[in-house]
């Protein structure tokens, strides 16, 4: 029977696997395969010193190369071969004189070549450039080398300094003329944020009610009456019911349409004014807040270049820290602006790190200063006391047994001293 018309049995079991005991809980370092020192891998084509793959195909071919010449040409060469190591052999010394011909011609042009590197001038350029100078298209170097004299090197740079100079004007001019091609109201708001302004729906409105104001006809009716009424009150002429009165007075005289156009230029100023009184307003606030930082940074520094706070010294690490983390806005805040370290340790340890306890002690010492300390100082000694009975229960301790001992050593020194021997009753002793 042939291979082909073999036929394979296979049989499906139901096998439980246990993922955790394959994978054991979970992927580490360890799981990792990892050739083992000393084993020879696989060649392939990245191998170093392995055998050389040949990658021509990747090369782009040559369109003007005919495939079937070069067929033929390595055909006659592989033909000729034998003939060309033969007539070698009878011809030696004529081929090695060829070839030293051949390469005393190549050490020749490769030392024409050396001759002709290097910065060469550029003849001819120097009078375009100079017309460029004149026209104020191409700015020169302020070295005064004249032209004549530049390299190809020079041209490079000055092509290149030229081209920088030109980026950074575009870079300059196009925020303005940006600015510029805005409507006027948008100019207003624009420069109202530089400022620092934040009310941004007053402003508007303030410019809504200008450009109102600006668009009234004094040729329609109703226009009229409005551009009356709102200059007569903007002016303080008098109430609502005294203004209409005089509009009807206009209105039977004929002269509404006169006095539209009389009050139309004024109202047209005194909105004009408005606007600029909220800039100015809104430049006033900057400078002042400017001042004000400006006051406040001082104030930190002054507080700590002594290095101390209230008798407390403090190294200048910890100076460098309190100063920097008062006065440099280097933290993002939940309203979207930055903060100093200050501000930003406050959030943290309310939101992020809840630790209001630690918020609580701050707030207390914030709060009242004099009560938080003396609480400290308090705490303070009280473990300084604590810690002083201690060390006097210690040294008593160890005194007592050492006295003790003294006064044991005493007595039985003294017994020792007062003990005596009586004499032997002696009946021949004299009384």
């Amino acid at each position: 029977m042939s291979e082909s018309n073999k036929t394979m049995d296979s049989t499906v079991e139901t096998v439980n696997i246990d993922l955790d005991e394959i994978f054991d809980g979970a992927a580490t370092a360890e799981g990792v395969t990892v050739p083992n020192e000393g084993s020879k891998s696989t060649p392939n084509i990245f191998t170093a010193g392995g055998p050389k793959v040949d990658m021509s195909f990747a090369e782009p071919a040559d369109d003007t190369t005919d495939l079937n010449e070069e067929v033929e040409e390595t055909s006659e060469v592989e033909e000729t071969k034998e003939p060309e190591a033969e007539k070698k052999e009878d011809g030696g010394e004529l081929l090695d004189t060829l070839v030293e011909e051949d390469n005393n011609e190549e050490e020749t042009e490769v030392e024409e070549t050396k001759q002709t590197r290097g910065r060469k001038k550029i003849e001819g350029i120097s009078d375009v450039f100079n017309k460029l100078i004149k026209d104020d298209k191409i700015v020169p170097f302020d070295d005064d080398k004249p032209l004549d004299e530049y390299s190809a090197k020079d041209w490079e740079e000055l092509i290149e300094a030229n081209l920088e100079e030109r980026a950074n004007q575009v870079r300059q001019e196009t925020p303005k003329q940006f600015f510029a091609s805005l409507p006027e109201e948008l100019q207003i708001a624009a420069r109202y944020v530089a400022e620092g302004g934040n009310d941004l729906k007053g402003l508007f409105q303030t410019l809504a009610s200008t450009e109102e104001a600006k668009s009234l006809d004094v040729k329609n009716e109703r226009d009229q009456e409005r551009i009356i009424v709102d200059y007569l009150s903007a002016t303080g002429y008098g109430t609502s019911e005294e203004i209409a009165e005089e509009i009807e007075v206009w209105k039977d005289l004929g002269k509404l349409e006169q006095q539209a156009m009389k009050f139309k230029p004024k109202l047209d100023k005194m909105q004009e004014k408005v606007v600029a009184q909220k800039l100015q307003q809104q430049e006033l606030k900057r400078k002042q807040q400017e001042q004000a930082s400006q006051q406040y940074m001082e104030n930190v520094y002054n507080t700590l270049k002594e290095g101390t706070i209230n008798d407390i010294k403090m190294d200048r690490k910890v100076q460098a820290m309190l100063y920097n983390g008062l006065v440099q806005p280097n933290y993002p805040s939940v309203s979207g602006k930055n903060t100093n370290l200050l501000g930003h340790l406050l959030e943290k340890y309310q939101f992020v790190e809840p630790n209001h306890e630690l918020i609580a002690e701050a707030l207390w010492l914030l709060a009242d200063p004099d009560g938080y300390k003396g609480k400290i100082m308090e705490k303070g000694s009280q473990i300084a006391v604590e810690k002083t009975v201690r060390k006097l229960k210690t040294e008593q301790s160890n005194s007592g047994g050492s006295s003790l001992g003294v006064e044991q050593r005493d007595k039985e020194g003294a017994r020792t001293s007062k003990r005596k021997i009586k004499r032997p009753n002696n009946i021949f002793r004299r009384a």
